[in-house]
């Protein structure tokens, strides 16, 4: 009952500080839940690829294709396919489609993120809104007559302009937070699925060492 009191003494422009704040908890929920090693680079699965193409270097036919169900698993599969197809394959044509799988799965890492950074940004600007609006209640409460003529609507846009920017700062801080956290996580993983792509474009490269 208090945060609803708190709410409708806020006035209207908290609510799209109350949107921000559903849509960044969404967010931060999906991605949680997306960047896991399980759905993008499972432990093992780059060393068990990377084994299998040195194995079968002399019979590239005999390759499988990794699980594409995961980011690392799209990339590697990237090249394996093309080494299956065409046994006489150029490295340029495995480089350019572990490449193309690579942007694709690094998109998919910061996929709403730019949405997240928005709402960081935008947070204290829309809780400045609301103060600004309350700003405009206490005028108007003042200019008929002087504070004590309507001390009601005095004290309701005192509300505004508090409620308004603490809960400006209440979104765009943990919307930051997990912004840069999430951010940090999807460039460790684009670095770590170069370096899968690199080690199993070697291997197969090398395929015909003696």
């Amino acid at each position: 009952m208090r945060v609803i009191s708190m709410i409708l003494a806020a006035g209207w422009p908290i609510w799209p500080l109350i949107v921000c704040s559903i849509l960044a908890l969404a967010i931060v929920i999906e991605r949680a839940l997306s960047l896991t090693d399980a759905k993008v680079a499972p432990p093992g699965l780059a060393q068990a690829v990377v084994e299998q193409a040195r194995t079968h270097r002399h019979q590239v036919a005999e390759l499988s294709i990794p699980d594409t169900r995961t980011l690392l698993g799209q990339v590697l599969a990237s090249a394996l396919e093309i080494a299956k197809r065409n046994p006489e394959f150029d490295t340029q044509d495995l480089q350019s489609a572990m490449h193309q799988a690579g942007r694709k799965a690094a998109q998919t890492l910061e996929t709403r993120l730019q949405m997240l950074a928005t709402i960081a940004s935008a947070a204290p600007l829309l809780g400045l809104l609301g103060t600004v609006v309350g700003m405009i209640e206490i005028f108007g409460a003042q200019s008929g007559g002087g504070a004590s003529s309507n001390p009601a609507q005095l004290a309701h846009g005192i509300s505004i302009a508090l409620y308004n920017t603490a809960f400006g700062l209440i979104v765009a801080i943990p919307a930051m937070m997990f912004w840069r956290y999430f951010r940090t996580r999807a460039d460790a993983y684009v670095l770590e699925l170069e370096a899968a792509a690199d080690q199993l474009l070697r291997a197969l490269t090398q395929r015909t060492v003696p």
